[in-house]
């Protein structure tokens, strides 16, 4: 079966991008990146992909009058380029209503909470500011709600004494890293599907054991 054609999308650094890149140039990995496409000229992630031999494009958003045409010139070059799959890194914009709809589940996001909990922006100073003791973060499937959708996967790290928003951003990246790549290829794979309103996984996914913050030992 030929690997499935993931398109990502960025806004920034693509620190993401980078991890689904590497994960892509295992052999066994079930997906090839296919293009890049970043709203902002001067985004850095457009090097990675550059250097990996990624077709990478630029959509300025701010060449358009409004952001259903900015959506329909991405969807125009998503559907040259024949993707499969679409993941979201650190893409900066509000997808329209008409945007989700033409790429309904087979558009990923990864957001640095554990959702339904910190939706939007300024999630780690929140966080902080909330005294929750266990933060993470979540690879779901976008719906036209922000930062909602059925969740595929989720990882956790301890909100430690003296975190700042630094230092927990990057405890959360590390994990970031980890988890778009694994849930990318669960749902690639048919590991998971959407069930409903759900992710439901195969039978034979076993998953991790509990994070206790303070350890009780």
């Amino acid at each position: 079966m030929p690997d499935a054609k993931i398109a990502v999308l960025i806004s920034g650094r693509g620190s993401n991008l980078k991890a689904l890149l590497d994960a892509c140039a295992d052999p066994d990995f079930p997906a090839e990146i296919a293009l890049v496409i970043s709203n902002k000229p001067k985004a850095g992630g457009l090097e990675f992909a550059r250097k990996a031999g990624v077709t990478q494009a630029v959509i300025d958003h701010r060449d358009f009058e409004t952001r259903e045409e900015f959506d329909a010139a991405v969807t125009e070059r998503l559907r040259a380029a024949k993707v499969d799959y679409i993941c979201l890194a650190g893409f900066m914009r509000m997808l329209s209503p008409d945007f989700v709809d033409e790429w309904r589940s087979r558009l990923i996001n990864i957001h640095p909470s554990l959702l339904p909990a910190f939706r939007g922006l300024h999630v780690q100073e929140r966080t902080l500011d909330s005294g929750v003791k266990i933060a993470g973060c979540t690879v779901h499937f976008v719906s036209a709600e922000m930062d909602a959708g059925p969740i595929i996967g989720q990882a956790a790290v301890p909100v430690l004494p003296g975190d700042t928003v630094e230092t927990l951003s990057a405890r959360i990246l590390e994990q970031e890293h980890r988890l778009y790549p694994a849930s990318l290829r669960l749902i690639v794979d048919g590991g998971a599907r959407i069930s409903g309103a759900v992710v439901q996984y195969d039978s034979q996914i076993q998953c991790a054991g509990s994070l206790i913050n303070p350890p009780t030992d």
